[in-house]
């Protein structure tokens, strides 16, 4: 038994070591269709994504009545603006408990309209109203795009003085990370303006690391594979964006880094043993870590599917992102480690 286990490892190693630069081609593809497929879909819909009412202002409304979902929203479909409608059980009974009605009409029309088709009125008791307006929601969209963009500067960062050597570029790096946060809070900047300033120091930062770190660049360039992946998915599956749903891709790109930061310390801060084995012991560790998280968020979102939209939202993306992570880690950022390394020379391939 442990001489076929031998035996295959032999020639996975053989075969890794062959093809470890053609494996790179998957993401690569990956990556090209999403960010075609986004060129394609703005060029149809006008923006990046579907947007729920919490990103583009709307009436909530939740009824506390059994109501046929599809009955309802085929017969006001011409009434309500964008609306959408789904069901809410009971996460024990399984039993319909609510439904919850969104639309962009205004809450007095969408009141009227229901209250017209139910046939009663809608009182504190039997629903709840909740509206959002479009100037907010819009302004807090780009707020939560600016955290993104400013969380993965400072993820870059960090990952940089980790695995960086020179002193002075860590401190030029962090400075351009800071600038900003600084502009926006300090020189009250605008929310757009920050966001500019942030992408522009995005840029000169995997710059300075492609000069100078190659292996922060790769965690970098694999985070952001996770993310874009993600987001490209999300749209394929016709799902809209909502603010729990940017706050995912926040979680997300810690979720993505640990698993990188892992494979790149057991490869080049580690020296027992040779670069396959280091790898393969960094996978070990690491597929199990991601199996793990997987998992429980996959339970998870079987269990608040029912109940709740919101956590679903999170859920979704995370089981996305973490199923992306593991092509990601494993193959983009293993064939770019080792590819450094053996560039290096100075590694045993056995």
């Amino acid at each position: 038994m442990e001489e076929k286990k031998q035996k295959f490892k032999t020639r996975i190693t053989h075969f890794h070591n062959r093809y470890y630069k053609h494996l790179l081609i998957i993401p690569i593809v990956i990556l090209l269709f999403s960010f075609v497929y986004l060129g394609i879909f703005y060029n149809n819909n006008g923006d990046f994504m579907h947007k729920d009412i919490s990103l583009i202002g709307g009436t909530t409304v939740t009824i506390y009545e059994k109501i046929n979902a599809d009955e309802l929203k085929t017969d006001l479909l011409d009434k309500l603006d964008s609306l959408s409608v789904r069901a809410i059980s009971d996460i024990i009974t399984r039993e319909q408990a609510a439904i919850i009605i969104e639309t962009t009409s205004d809450s007095e029309t969408t009141r009227i309209v229901l209250e017209d088709y139910l046939g009663k009125t809608l009182t504190e008791e039997n629903s709840s109203f909740e509206f959002t307006g479009s100037a907010l929601s819009e302004g807090f969209l780009s707020q939560l795009i600016l955290a993104i963009i400013t969380a993965f500067l400072f993820m870059g960062w960090v990952v940089f003085i980790i695995f960086g050597k020179k002193v002075k570029i860590k401190i030029l790096t962090g400075a351009i990370t800071i600038l900003p946060i600084f502009s926006f809070f300090i020189i009250n900047f605008s929310l757009n303006l920050a966001m500019w300033f942030s992408i522009i120091a995005l840029l000169i930062n995997s710059f300075l690391y492609f000069k100078n770190s190659i292996p922060s660049l790769a965690i970098v360039f694999s985070a952001f594979a996770d993310i874009f992946m993600t987001f490209t998915l999300f749209n394929i599956l016709g799902m809209k964006m909502s603010t729990a749903g940017i706050v995912a891709f926040l979680m997300l790109i810690g979720y993505s880094v640990d698993t990188d930061i892992l494979l790149t310390n057991r490869v080049l801060k580690r020296h027992e043993g040779s670069l396959n084995k280091r790898l393969f012991s960094a996978f070990k560790t690491g597929i199990t870590m991601t199996l793990t998280s997987l998992l429980a968020v996959l339970v998870a979102l079987i269990i608040v599917s029912s109940f709740s939209v919101v956590l679903a939202k999170i859920f979704t993306v995370l089981v996305i992102g973490l199923s992306f992570d593991i092509l990601n880690t494993w193959i983009t950022n293993v064939s770019i480690l080792k590819w450094y390394v053996k560039r290096k020379g100075s590694e045993n391939e056995a």
